[in-house]
């Protein structure tokens, strides 16, 4: 197993249990103590967990897991959600694009769209997050518009005041969100407040409001509200999905799409 797998299953370990041991995280990942010493101190360096006598413990309260080390969870169904999502957008359209897995795997898929490949533009994205605009910039055929604020390496989103500026000039088709919850009592949510600030604006300028959320996010809150579920239009998720929980979005008006 390579360090970045390693480090990526101990983060995972971590976000699930809250502490590990030394010797238990050395049993679950077959390899041995002193590696999984180095793997601690190297991450309690980064600040992304906390070292204790024989282990470690996750960084803070409302520990959120790096953007980088997310991308393997749930890939294959991500990737399938945001395929699904692309095809619910049209030509020409003006997209908002939040951070996060998924809709960076959104991204991904509309870059190569056949009927995306030319225009003037194509589509016109508007996003918070800097790895979604890097992405796409290279394709010509799109407009890329960037928010401003300040980043978030957590996410690799911007936030803050100097978002509002654009966020209040402009008008959209659709917003994608992605989300770390989504209740029907209590709405789309984030870790961080000022991610779900800005995030409730691309909402509040959208005609149509996409969430894209693999089943791990159903039924599941979250420190900071987005939007209530009677905002949102559609739900895109994985086949996995609690049929209760479906139902649920489905009689408070979400039309529900899984793949």
């Amino acid at each position: 197993m390579s360090r970045d797998a390693r480090w990526k299953a101990l983060l995972h370990l971590l976000v699930e249990r809250g502490r590990l041991d030394v010797d238990e995280a050395a049993a679950e990942l077959e390899v041995s103590a002193a590696t999984i010493r180095r793997d601690f101190d190297q991450l309690a360096a980064q600040q992304m967990l906390v070292r204790t006598r024989g282990g470690a413990v996750v960084h803070g309260v409302s520990y959120e897991l790096p953007l980088r080390y997310k991308t393997a969870r749930n890939a294959s169904e991500k990737q399938r959600i945001a395929g699904a999502v692309a095809g619910l957008l049209a030509p020409g359209e003006a997209v908002g694009l939040t951070g996060g897995t998924t809709t960076t795997e959104v991204a991904r898929a509309l870059a190569v769209r056949g009927d995306l490949a030319s225009g003037t533009p194509a589509l016109t994205v508007v996003t918070n997050a800097l790895n979604i605009a890097n992405e796409l910039a290279v394709r010509p055929q799109f407009k890329i518009v960037l928010t401003g604020g300040v980043a978030r390496p957590q996410s690799y989103e911007l936030v803050g005041p100097l978002a509002d500026g654009v966020l209040s000039q402009i008008t959209l088709d659709a917003a994608v969100l992605g989300v770390v919850a989504l209740d029907v009592a209590h709405g789309a949510a984030a870790h961080d407040e000022a991610e779900a600030a800005i995030n409730r604006l691309l909402c509040e300028r959208a005609e149509r409001v996409i969430v894209a959320a693999d089943s791990s996010k159903l039924g599941r809150r979250a420190f900071a509200r987005i939007c209530a579920v009677d905002t949102v239009d559609t739900l895109v998720t994985d086949t996995s999905a609690d049929p209760d929980l479906v139902r649920g979005f489905e009689e408070a008006g979400l039309r529900v799409v899984t793949v």
